[in-house]
């Protein structure tokens, strides 16, 4: 039921943020040089790899890891990259993943292919046997905010009390969470 209801909403939000897409692909195009997708290797389920596609925020040769490690992370943002984090903007392209499979609508954020540390945690309490998600109960619990112990004992809670319900809940948080710009770093 969960991978009907991912694949149909994420098929109609494609369908309605088809123009928006299109304008922040231009956006990227001429704000900067490199490719207009950034695509990450992330933890997937099973702990399996699969490449996520983002807009590029971030100029070319920057550092590959999480943002929040960078020093300072502003100065290797594109013109329009800092805009395109707090809006969220960036990760429209991850509808692809949804209707692909790699991912859901509700999960776990995924993991970075070098963030040793979450993905050990969450294979140890048994995370990585759920697909990650464009959202998740940790992100609208603190986002990037949370150290690795806090985000894994939200994934935790998510994993063992995982329902439509809160699954709905999740995304009316998150849409308020973006309009409010709340917990993000970049």
């Amino acid at each position: 039921m969960k991978r009907i209801f991912d694949f149909v909403t994420a098929l109609i939000l494609a369908g309605i943020m088809a123009l928006p897409i299109i304008i922040i692909a231009l956006a990227v195009k001429l704000s900067s040089a490199g490719p207009v997708i950034y695509w990450s290797d992330r933890i997937g389920k099973d702990n399996r790899i699969f490449r996520m596609p983002k807009f590029r925020t971030m100029r070319m040769g920057a550092p590959d890891v999480a943002t929040h490690l960078l020093k300072d992370a502003d100065i290797y943002l594109t013109s329009i990259g800092s805009f395109l984090r707090k809006t969220s903007l960036d990760e429209l392209l991850q509808l692809w993943s949804v209707l692909k499979g790699d991912m859901s609508l509700v999960g776990p954020r995924p993991a970075l292919f070098n963030q040793d540390d979450l993905i050990k945690l969450r294979t140890e309490r048994k995370i990585s046997e759920i697909l990650p998600g464009m959202t998740g109960w940790a992100q609208i619990n603190g986002r990037d905010d949370l150290p690795v112990s806090i985000k894994v004992s939200y994934d935790e809670y998510y994993l063992k009390s995982k329902s439509f319900i809160l699954d709905m809940k999740i995304l009316w948080n998150t849409i308020a969470k973006v309009i409010k710009k709340d917990g993000v770093a970049h």
